[in-house]
């Protein structure tokens, strides 16, 4: 409901967990009927001093007047957000004046107190803000609210944490043996490091990842070609800079100050060289734990940030970034929840839930941009909508990337007016097109035709990312060379999908009768953009389920990132983790057919769904943030179905079913190692677990494991039949059960990787393109 238009401030009700109820009520309502409610703590931290600013509560308050507290806090109005409101409490109490990468969310703590004698009940979800600056900000920069601060000072953090400990009365009583007590574990943790041990620790992450550098023979491309290669690779790395943006707003800055400082240090050059790798300041070998703090970020100068003081250059700040990785990445407000979302995704009409729930756009609020006007009246006005929820609106990649999706254009243009190839020349106008009008399907039509000597996949693809609704694309680039000997081989799978598709083991009620045939292309890798942490062996595309619908999808496989990585990682990984008498089993070309398969298997199951009530929908809306592993073990384990089903076809002479399952369980080890934050390492995991628990898989006394050729064949079709149903079904509820119970490091799990920990085999590549890197003329290119 809208606030209702009085005097006295409306709070939005919560759960006692936090929820929104939809339901907000009077200040004084809530105080009195100790509802729960929200509100923000702002704490400014100066680094070079180590102290809090600390704000005296004015003697008027109605709840602890008189008191010392942390430097600014207020309640979150009903409607408004958090972000708004803590850059709001600064700056009415303060007179601070910063930008929203100046506050880090730390953690949030819920405080439950009962004052004036029972008549003042206040439970509240308090969100808390570090902002760190250089220096203390000196006391005549302040702008004191009388009705709410009497004074500021600077305490040292520790005496700060000592005073709450033993109750002091001047100050208020939050319990550092509680919730609280983050504030100080974080900062002490954060500026009480051992640098040597933290490089060595940087030194131990890096050694993670194979260094391998992919050249690629050009003979095969024609003069106009290669010129185009020139053009095409320069536009992927401005897709790169879209992509850098998309995961942290504050991510480029971050990315330019650790460039900057490489050469201060052995530790700078660490934490740049694992940042190149991970591309954002968490770690996706970790479950995304961050590596970096904001003390590591960049310094920034916001002269007008406060009132002027003579002979002070003005206030220094860190560009922060939170402790956790955000669930949306950047794609929606950083304190927005799927409440929020839903409440205005509901007031819109269909067409306009299709858009704000698609792939091709980020979600806004009206109140972070209240500083440009012009920005707010630029919008579409059906975005503009009246109700609790009118804050957030629907921004086009079109025009939120204008700027470097006008470049990456006007490069690929310019690449499709020379290439040599008709196909490429059509591909690149079109996606040109697209990034300046945010319609992609003619262009994904192209990029299905595609039949190129040079192979380019560039544009917003996969929604990893976007781990709050898994709704929104990150823009990726792939340039390679066609293996066209690889190419022809592998057409029977992409031949024979309607088959596998009528043939799956579910219900024929979910199955398509009209799935299309899947162009296979094998390429040569010689750039890829928009990539961090693992390195893809394939991909399956488009993901937008109206031309699944209507066309399918086209698969690319990456041939040379493939045998990279069962040299460098999977043989290995068998030597440790596959029985003796199987080791033998687990050879290339099944590793390489079974990543055929994978990317095939995208392209059947289910898709669009009718649901119990008759409503149409998608498999990738009804199950959200969950859809990217369920639907990456659906690919795993299918594609292990339909080998077996293509063999006793005879499709597939000469392939050896045994070398499939054990080259299939080495490379469980392999996938799980990117992380359970990973679709692909969860979904792997779940299905390890489901197979071992139906004894397909044995751990053996020596600490390997074998494939049970004898139940292995009905443990992958039972686990098929149970992921293809929950997708067909749109069960939410059953795939979080699902994922919960199996997509886990369980203990047998846990000894593997303990084993291949121990020896430090490689867990995925990093990768030197030094084709790009000679055309784009920079230092280091690529991951």
């Amino acid at each position: 409901m809208a606030k209702p238009h009085t005097q006295e401030e409306y709070f939005d009700v919560l759960t006692k967990t936090g929820e929104k109820t939809g339901v907000s009520k009077p200040r004084g309502d809530v105080h009195r009927d100790g509802d729960y409610h929200r509100a923000v703590h702002v704490c400014i931290f100066a680094e070079s001093t180590q102290e809090l600013l600390l704000q005296q509560r004015a003697d008027c308050k109605d709840s602890w007047p008189g008191l010392w507290d942390i430097s600014s806090a207020g309640h979150i109005s009903a409607g408004d957000s958090s972000l708004a409101t803590a850059r709001k409490e600064l700056r009415e109490e303060l007179g601070i004046i910063l930008p929203k990468d100046a506050f880090e969310l730390i953690f949030v703590f819920l405080q439950e107190t009962i004052t004036n004698g029972g008549q003042f009940i206040d439970n509240e979800f308090a969100d808390v803000y570090l902002v760190t600056t250089l220096n203390p900000i000196p006391f005549e920069a302040f702008t004191l609210q009388e009705s709410e601060v009497s004074a500021v000072k600077y305490v040292h953090y520790l005496e700060f944490k000592s005073l709450l400990a033993s109750k002091d009365p001047e100050y208020f009583p939050y319990d550092v043996n509680a919730q609280y007590g983050q504030l100080f574990d974080i900062i002490a943790k954060r500026y009480k490091v051992d640098n040597v041990a933290r490089s060595l620790a940087l030194q131990k992450q890096l050694q993670r990842y194979a260094s391998i550098s992919l050249n690629v023979e050009l003979a095969g491309l024609t003069d106009a070609d290669k010129g185009a290669l020139d053009l095409i690779i320069n536009a992927a790395a401005t897709i790169d800079e879209i992509f850098y943006l998309q995961i942290w707003y504050s991510n480029p800055c971050l990315r330019d100050w650790l460039e900057k400082h490489a050469t201060t240090s052995h530790l700078d050059k660490l934490k740049r060289a694992y940042y190149l790798i991970n591309k954002t300041p968490w770690s996706s070998l970790d479950e995304n734990e961050a590596y970096l703090t904001t003390a590591d970020s960049a310094i920034k100068l916001l002269p007008e940030a406060t009132r002027p003081v003579s002979g002070w250059k003005g206030l220094e700040y860190k560009a922060a970034f939170p402790l956790q990785k955000p669930p949306g990445a950047n794609f929606y407000p950083p304190d927005m929840d799927k409440m929020e979302f839903k409440q205005w995704k509901d007031s819109l009409t269909e067409d306009q839930q299709n858009i704000v729930s698609g792939f091709f756009s980020v979600i806004r609020r009206y109140s972070d941009s209240s500083s440009d006007l012009s920005i707010c009246s630029s919008l579409d006005s059906t975005n503009r909508l009246e109700g609790p929820t009118n804050d957030l609106y629907n921004v086009p990649f079109s025009q939120e990337y204008s700027s470097f999706l006008s470049k990456a254009a006007e490069l690929l243009h310019k690449a499709g007016d020379i290439t040599s190839s008709p196909s490429l020349k059509r591909f690149l106008h079109s996606r040109a097109d697209a990034f300046l009008s945010n319609d992609y399907y003619e262009s994904d039509i192209a990029w299905m035709e595609l039949d190129s000597k040079l192979d380019v996949t560039i544009g917003p693809y996969e929604t990893y990312e976007d781990t709050l609704f898994g709704y929104k694309a990150t823009f990726e680039a792939f340039i390679g060379i066609r293996d066209d000997k690889g190419t022809a081989q592998v057409k029977l799978f992409g031949d024979n999908l309607q088959v596998l598709e009528q043939n799956l083991p579910m219900d024929n009620a979910y199955k398509s009768k009209d799935v299309s045939a899947a162009p296979i292309r094998v390429v040569q890798l010689l750039y890829n953009a928009g990539v961090k942490g693992t390195q893809s062996v394939a991909f399956n595309l488009p993901n937008d389920e109206r031309i699944v619908k209507e066309r399918g999808t086209s698969m690319v496989m990456l041939k040379n990132v493939s045998e990279a990585k069962f040299n460098l990682i999977l043989k290995p990984i068998a030597d440790v983790c596959i029985a003796n008498e199987q080791r033998e089993f687990v050879d290339f070309d099944s590793f390489f057919t079974f990543a055929i398969c994978h990317e095939c298997c995208h392209g059947i199951g289910p898709h669009t769904i009718t649901l119990p009530n008759g409503k149409k929908s998608t498999v990738r809306l009804e199950l959200q943030e969950l859809h990217s592993a369920l639907e990456e073990a659906k690919a795993d384990i299918v594609g292990l179905w339909a080998l077996r089903f293509l063999a006793l076809q005879g499709l597939l002479p000469g392939a050896s079913l045994k070398s499939v399952y054990a080259t299939f369980l080495a490379g469980c080890f392999r996938s799980v190692r990117f992380g359970l934050s990973k679709a692909h390492g969860k979904g792997q995991a779940l299905q390890f677990n489901w197979l071992y628990e139906k004894e397909a898989f044995i751990l053996n006394p020596d600490e390997t494991f074998s494939v049970n050729f004898d139940k292995v064949e009905d443990a992958v079709e039972s686990l098929s039949r149970e992921v293809l149903t929950i997708q067909a079904r749109g069960d939410k509820d059953s795939a979080k059960l699902f994922l919960k119970k199996y997509g886990v490091i369980s203990e047998p799990l846990k000894l593997a990787l303990h084993n291949l920990e121990r020896i430090q085999v490689p867990v995925d590549l990093a990768a030197e393109f030094p084709i790009a890197k000679e055309i784009l003329g920079k230092k280091e290119v690529g991951i």
